[in-house]
């Protein structure tokens, strides 16, 4: 997968530079700034927000660490689990393609006062090598 043109041209999906600290103090194993993304709310509700369905394209990174797996739109983290975090079997990793990851879930397992499913796709080249990281709950 190639980077997107809005990295390219403007650095958005880059890392953050507080996080990036924070990451690498936890041992980066793998980092794909500026892919391709969408997020996408089914039956959704929050507090102020409601949707039947609503798809948003992003350019993120994902990030793999000894510790967590990170997955950003733009700079804003939208996945930041740790291996050992209770939640994680809640999350469905699946490869709807060879270099697309997807993570849904339940959005009341993460927020109390949120309702319906959401979707998260990164489009990387390491979409493979994510999944079984996130499958067997420890780095690659």
């Amino acid at each position: 997968m190639g980077k997107t043109w809005m990295y390219r041209l403007l650095g958005a999906g880059k890392l953050p530079h507080q996080l990036q600290e924070k990451l690498v103090a936890e041992g980066i194993v793998l980092l794909d700034e500026g892919i391709g993304g969408s997020i996408t709310y089914q039956n959704f509700r929050a507090p102020g927000k409601a949707s039947n369905w609503k798809r948003s394209n992003f350019t993120g990174a994902v990030v793999l660490t000894k510790v967590r797996f990170v997955g950003l739109a733009y700079t804003r983290p939208v996945i930041n689990l740790p291996y050992d975090d209770p939640r994680l079997p809640a999350v469905q990793v699946t490869l709807p393609g060879a270099q697309t990851i997807s993570l849904a879930f339940d959005a009341a397992t993460f927020h109390d006062d949120w309702s319906g499913s959401i979707e998260c796709r990164f489009d990387t080249e390491h979409a493979a090598q994510i999944q079984a990281t996130l499958a067997g709950r420890q780095p690659a």
